[in-house]
Parts: structure tokens; C-alpha cells; sequence
């Protein structure tokens, strides 16, 4: 079960914007990411329950700040909730898309994760709901995906494969890379790993 802390900063200008605190695993049904997200002052700024169905597909989305929190789940797309803590502002929405997307790591390994890419392969695009902070409005993105290398480093623990991906945004045209070993992002825009207990889980 990995676990271990993430650096989070603007990626632009790399002001930073705080730490995301995390642990994750493969089970019977899939996969879960749980973590605590704070601010550069060290205040807690709110949380990220993430579970994914073997397919790679949300079963369930939790995220929370300060004054929202999202409800959601793959269902004809994806559907969620928006509410205010007292959920008397309650908000509900569905797009024609496979899943979410988000600032929180747990993103980027979950579209990995639902593509199942192969080196080499075209680009793959998909369209996706992403949830921008602090009041996680919602937003639809279209985005490609190539997985253009996967290479194996010898460590203490056995090979380690790093995956890494070019993902562009389609409306933009921006590109980037992120680097993924297994369940665990090793570096993206906006992220750096800085703390891991334990090796990266590798899904079948």
C-alpha cells in the first residue's frame, strides 16, 4: 500500500500551492486513493476518496474543501452532486464522459489506469469532467493521451517500470508530460513526489 506526500504548485509560475498527503491500493474490485490535501501555511484545505472498479471506471468520488464537496460516480457517464457543507445548495450534473479529472495525483494514475495505453500505440483522446478548486465547479475538458515510453529501472525492491505519457489538452493545444510507476506519480505539471514509504503497487 503505497503511501507517501506530494508537493503541489502552480505550474506556471510554480508558486507554491501546498501538500497532498496520500495513500492508495489495488483490491478485489479495483482501486483506492485516500489522501488530506493542506495549504503552504500547513492548514488543512481538504480531502480526496477516489475508487475505481477493475476497468479502471470512478465506483465513487469524494472530494472536499473548505465550503464544497463533490459527490459522484460513473452512471450513463458520470454524475455527481455539488453541495455547500449544509448541503442546502445541492446541485446535481451529468456529462456523456467515462470520468474525472482534477488537481489531486489520483487523476492522472485513474486515466492511465481506464486507457491501459501500449507503447507505441496512437493517441487516444477522451473527455472528461475535471472539478477546479477551491469550489469545485465543474468543467468539461477533452484531452489526448500517447503513452510514448515504458522503461524498467533496476532498484533495491526489483524493477521499478516508469510509464510516461504525453497528454495534450485539446482546446489549448498545451502539451506535457507525466511520468507514472504503477500507482504512484513520479512527476506532472503542478506535482512533485517528495515522500514514499513504501513501492509503488502494480496493477495486472
Amino acid at each position: 500500500m503505497p503511501r507517501g506526500r506530494y508537493s503541489l504548485h502552480d505550474p506556471h509560475d510554480h508558486t507554491p500551492l501546498g501538500e497532498e498527503h496520500f495513500q492508495c491500493a489495488p483490491g478485489p474490485s479495483g482501486w483506492r486513493y485516500v489522501s488530506r490535501t493542506f495549504t503552504p501555511s500547513g492548514a488543512p484545505s481538504g480531502t480526496v476518496d477516489l475508487a475505481l472498479d477493475d476497468l479502471g471506471r470512478p465506483l465513487r468520488l469524494e472530494l472536499r474543501t473548505a465550503d464544497w464537496q463533490i459527490r459522484g460516480a460513473a452512471l450513463e457517464g458520470v454524475t455527481w452532486v455539488r453541495t455547500d457543507p449544509t448541503g442546502e445548495q445541492a446541485t446535481e450534473g451529468s456529462v456523456r464522459a467515462p470520468a474525472f479529472t482534477g488537481t489531486s495525483p489520483a487523476f492522472l494514475v485513474a486515466t492511465a489506469r481506464l486507457l491501459r495505453l501500449q507503447p507505441g500505440s496512437p493517441a487516444v483522446r477522451i473527455r472528461l469532467v475535471a472539478f477546479t478548486e477551491p469550489v469545485l465547479a465543474p468543467r468539461t475538458v477533452d484531452q489526448s493521451w500517447a503513452l510514448v515510453d515504458s522503461e524498467a529501472h533496476t532498484t533495491d525492491n526489483g524493477p521499478l517500470v516508469v510509464d510516461t505519457y504525453q497528454v495534450s489538452a485539446l482546446d489549448t493545444g498545451e502539451q506535457h508530460p507525466v511520468h507514472l510507476a504503477g500507482d504512484v506519480v513520479l512527476a506532472a505539471p503542478g506535482l512533485e513526489l517528495e515522500e514514499l514509504e513504501t513501492p509503488p503497487s502494480s496493477f495486472s
